[in-house]
């Protein structure tokens, strides 16, 4: 029976993010649905987005196009409005995969999810940036985020990224985690994901008290091994690939 996903991208990152993996998910038999979370288009204001915001657009937009049973997919920061959504779509969905993402803590931030000088260095750019936004350093992006591009392609993808509005960065859920909602949950993860602290990734998966499922690749594996991830999302829910 077909499934319907709908993908949330991380930080800095679009609907376009999500693409390849949905085209072999549409390609599976699936319906795919991604999103591109306010201010992450091109050319919008990041000034004054909070938390609320995305979580309200998640939701707004599976409610708007009356979608039930359905799994959300969230990467890297989109695990916390994803699991702010989670608490008001209840009744729509199915289950919450967790690519390479923040499982928050009660009340936590992604920021506290950061290692010192990761909060350091964001604090820093937002400030300097006169839009209390974060935009990804290029050095940063190739050597954490997408080490297993060519050069080539990772100065075309770090050209798609926008700045990340800082409150979305800063504010945490003032909600009871995610596992309290009884909805199955997995995580996956990227065996060479260097943007988070060796070891964080596991102990995001254990707050779920699910184990962690491996995909090869990168932290930016979605576009760089997209068949290996869409793969790993179908098994999730027991499909084949």
């Amino acid at each position: 029976m077909p499934e319907t996903y709908v993908l949330i991208p991380g930080a800095w990152h679009g609907d376009w993010a999500w693409r390849p993996v949905a085209n072999r998910l549409r390609t599976a038999g699936h319906r795919a649905v991604t999103l591109t979370l306010p201010g992450l288009r091109d050319g919008e204001d990041p000034r004054g987005r909070r938390l609320a915001g995305a979580v309200a657009h998640v939701v707004d937009e599976v409610r708007g196009r009356d979608l039930t049973d359905v799994t959300l997919v969230a990467h890297c920061w989109g695990g916390i409005p994803m699991a702010g959504a989670a608490h008001r779509l209840l009744g729509r969905l199915r289950r919450l995969v967790f690519w390479s993402a923040v499982v928050p803590a009660e009340g936590g931030s992604f920021l506290d999810e950061a290692t010192p000088a990761g909060r350091s260095t964001c604090e820093q750019l937002a400030e300097a940036s006169g839009t209390d936004s974060v935009a990804m350093p290029f050095e940063l992006w190739r050597r954490d985020y997408i080490q297993d591009a060519s050069e080539d392609v990772q100065r075309l993808v770090h050209s798609l990224l926008v700045p990340q509005p800082m409150g979305y960065l800063s504010d945490g859920l003032d909600l009871p985690p995610v596992t309290s909602l009884g909805l199955p949950t997995s995580y996956l993860h990227a065996a060479d994901d260097r943007m988070f602290p060796r070891g964080e990734l596991p102990r995001f998966a254990a707050r779920l008290g699910v184990p962690p499922v491996e995909v090869p690749g990168s932290h930016e594996a979605s576009l760089t091994r997209p068949a290996e991830v869409a793969a790993a999302i179908l098994k999730t829910a027991g499909k084949p690939a």
